[in-house]
């Protein structure tokens, strides 16, 4: 999704995916972490990167989550997003967080569309903190 790295450079290799795949924040170990790569067929269409009880116990942090751009614009995104709260909320956690890179507009719409809210939007930083609180009876 070349959008996301206008925002986000430098562009994606494969050695920054491996060195994704086992980045995790201090104090967590790799089985906090979920790096889930979501198919069709045989293309793959989305990644999700998170990271469970972080900042803080019953909260997940996405790390990344992208949608490939020819699957972009017909919901797949919002599902998988739907299917990840409802199996976090089995799970326990209260509450999900992330980051959006400022001037994103189509990530920040992503997530507003989504019911995460803004809760730390510093103008001096380039990222803008968001959250979505998840109801452990039915949302």
């Amino acid at each position: 999704n070349p959008l996301f790295y206008q925002y986000h450079p430098p562009f994606v290799t494969r050695k920054s995916i491996l060195s994704d795949m086992h980045a995790l924040p201090s104090g967590k170990s790799i089985s906090d972490k979920y790096y889930l790569g979501f198919f069709q067929e045989d293309m793959l269409i989305a990644i999700l990167d998170l990271i469970k009880d972080y900042p803080k116990e019953n909260t997940a942090w996405i790390g990344f989550f992208m949608v490939n751009i020819s699957s972009q614009a017909k919901g797949i995104g919002s599902s998988i997003i739907r299917d990840c709260i409802s199996y976090l909320k089995e799970e326990g956690v209260i509450e999900i967080r992330l980051g959006v890179d400022r001037g994103n507009p189509q990530s920040y719409a992503f997530w507003i569309k989504n019911l995460f809210i803004s809760y730390k939007d510093d103008p001096n930083s380039s990222v803008i903190l968001m959250k979505r609180k998840i109801s452990l009876s039915s949302d």
